[in-house]
């Protein structure tokens, strides 16, 4: 003999639906949103950061150069004290375009290894969209139909 289904509240049913329709539209959302953040990330990494760092490696280049002339101007005047802080100055810069290049070299980095390390991550994201977008409305529908079928055979 089959099991009897204990349902003591075809409502509950319904309760259960609506809650399951309002998760589905908030998940798709949520995974949307974590797709465009995605995007955004590789945009800022790949050209944001890429231009950001060339720029400031272009200008920390200039700043040094301008410290090593005025520098060597000073070693020719003879200029002690001035020279002291014209090498101090020089070695900032050198520290500075230094930075830059690092930082430049982990931009051009990180942009190489995105989609490697991205691309599985969104696959598994998108393997939970085809579960939502194909057989989440199955279950809905048999939620439909067990529950035109518990109030079907209520009224009988």
């Amino acid at each position: 003999m089959a099991e009897q289904a204990k349902v003591t509240s075809v409502e509950a049913l319904e309760y259960f639906r609506g809650n399951l329709i309002i998760f589905l539209t908030t998940a798709h959302q949520a995974i949307d949103e974590v797709g465009d953040a995605v995007k955004r990330t590789r945009q800022w990494i790949q050209n944001d950061q890429r231009l950001f760092w060339e720029g400031e490696l272009k200008k920390r280049r200039r700043r040094l150069e301008q410290a090593e002339q005025e520098l060597f101007s000073a070693k020719l005047s003879g200029l002690k004290q001035t020279s002291a802080a014209q090498e101090a100055l020089v070695l900032k810069w050198k520290r500075a375009t230094a930075e830059s290049e690092e930082k430049l070299r982990n931009i051009k980095g990180w942009s190489r290894k995105y989609d490697s390390v991205a691309d599985p991550l969104m696959k598994r994201l998108e393997g939970l969209r085809h579960f939502l977008d194909y057989e989440m409305p199955k279950a809905l529908a048999y939620l439909v139909e067990a529950q035109k079928t518990l109030e079907a055979y209520g009224t009988n």
